[in-house]
């Protein structure tokens, strides 16, 4: 039973690492400053640690995870350079999960809440 537990973990965690890398695009601008590219890295950077923190911490430090997670969405509609196409926030942050989920299955064999 525990290897069934493991292929469900590994096909999650593959389906999660599909949709996000087929709806993320990074592009490259030219630009004089170097800072113009920083949101849109922090975005994606500060929504998938906080999806991760949220799954992985224990209950009463999840509220960092939800932060950064919020502070990702803020960043993402400051800066214009965030290209998520053809996708929303929330398939983003869905498929962040079941790639966090399918970890945990894995690594655990069960869900940590």
């Amino acid at each position: 039973m525990r290897w069934i537990t493991k292929l469900i973990g590994v096909a999650l965690m593959l389906l999660g690492i599909y949709f996000l890398g087929k709806n993320i695009f990074f592009t490259t601008n030219v630009s004089p400053y170097f800072w113009r590219g920083l949101a849109a890295d922090f975005s994606i950077l500060s929504l998938t640690v906080g999806i991760v923190m949220v799954f992985t911490l224990p209950r009463e430090r999840r509220s960092l995870g939800w932060i950064l997670v919020f502070l990702g969405i803020l960043s993402v509609f400051v800066s214009s350079r965030a290209i998520l196409h053809p996708t929303s926030l929330w398939q983003f942050f869905l498929s962040a999960a079941v790639m966090t989920v399918g970890f945990q299955l894995f690594d655990q064999g069960r869900l940590r809440f």
